[in-house]
């Protein structure tokens, strides 16, 4: 069993930076690729980045390329996820979630941490 718990999230006006976390807990964090997705009011969830269990392979969703980094730290048992230059298109609940390999479908993540709210106002 893995625990996730997110937190850094909240409100940061357009063009602003935020970086959310997720901590780990359980069993043991370095053996599990982590993702983040996100949800935004009446849509659906959304891949956002993904990092493999040893920083070996990183992968971002097109709307987020360019602007968003994910890091991992295994000895704090801690995935970062670095939002720049965000837009109201950004706002959304953010997940992360813990999973076997580093893809991009949500079924595949078998934990998930509860969310963080990120707002972007204009």
């Amino acid at each position: 069993q893995v625990m996730l718990v997110e937190s850094g999230g909240g409100s940061v006006q357009s063009g602003g930076s935020l970086r959310i976390s997720c901590v780990a807990s359980g069993r043991t964090f370095s053996d599990y690729a982590v993702a983040w997705f996100r949800q935004a009011p009446g849509k659906g969830r959304e891949f956002v980045s993904v990092i493999s269990w040893n920083s070996g392979y990183i992968y971002h969703s097109n709307s987020v390329k360019g602007r968003f980094a994910i890091s991992r730290d295994n000895a704090k048992n801690t995935v970062w996820l670095q939002m720049n230059s965000l837009n109201s298109e950004d706002t959304a609940v953010y997940y992360c979630a813990a999973g076997g390999t580093a893809n991009t479908d949500s079924v595949t993540y078998r934990y998930w941490g509860q969310g963080t709210q990120v707002t972007v106002t204009s």
